[in-house]
């Protein structure tokens, strides 16, 4: 009889113990905005990086975004959620100006005819809400131009070899390149 309790007793601890642990198991829903990096691999697949940007895609979902929901002639964070951060695994120049390797956050202020982005040494930040302007450590200020296609998630990527390359930006109907060397 004892050892009858003992397993039932045992048995109910454990049955408590599994449903509190799946409480913590539960999975959220999924974010709007996904986190997504661009790799800059120069010399090809498999090889190793020169840098690395990570970020979130916000949707337009109907909504008019630059202009309106990311203003013209304000900061911004460059994508969703947590601040975008590049990872510069060698010195490099961003429209023609020296940026040493290291890691920053990237913001954007968006305008009609340009857009200026700013490399910031304030890291781990969320949204533009703790921008610093006093921790810019490059600015590069960069035309827009019309896309024959409209994206309804904003992206980044990487392009170039042989010492030359681009930062692209995309979204809605626009794209923004910064070139850069390496």
């Amino acid at each position: 009889m004892k050892t009858r309790r003992r397993i039932l007793g045992i048995a109910l601890i454990l049955t408590c113990m599994l449903g509190a642990n799946s409480k913590a198991q539960e999975i959220r829903a999924l974010d709007d905005s996904p986190l997504d990096l661009a790799v800059f691999r120069p010399d090809g697949r498999g090889t190793v990086p020169a840098a690395r940007i990570i970020y979130s895609r916000p949707l337009k979902k109907g909504r008019t975004m630059l202009g309106e929901k990311v203003p013209y002639g304000k900061v911004w964070r460059l994508g969703a959620n947590q601040s975008t951060e590049i990872n510069l695994y060698r010195d490099m120049t961003f429209g023609g100006k020296k940026l040493k390797a290291g890691n920053y956050t990237v913001y954007a202020i968006p305008n009609k005819e340009a857009w200026t982005i700013l490399f910031n040494s304030n890291l781990y930040t969320w949204g533009a809400f703790e921008y610093d302007q006093s921790k810019n450590v490059l600015e590069v200020s960069v035309p827009v131009r019309k896309s024959s296609q409209s994206r309804e998630s904003f992206g980044m990527a990487f392009d170039g070899k042989d010492g030359k390359g681009n930062l692209l930006m995309a979204w809605e109907d626009i794209e923004v390149v910064i070139p850069l060397t390496y």
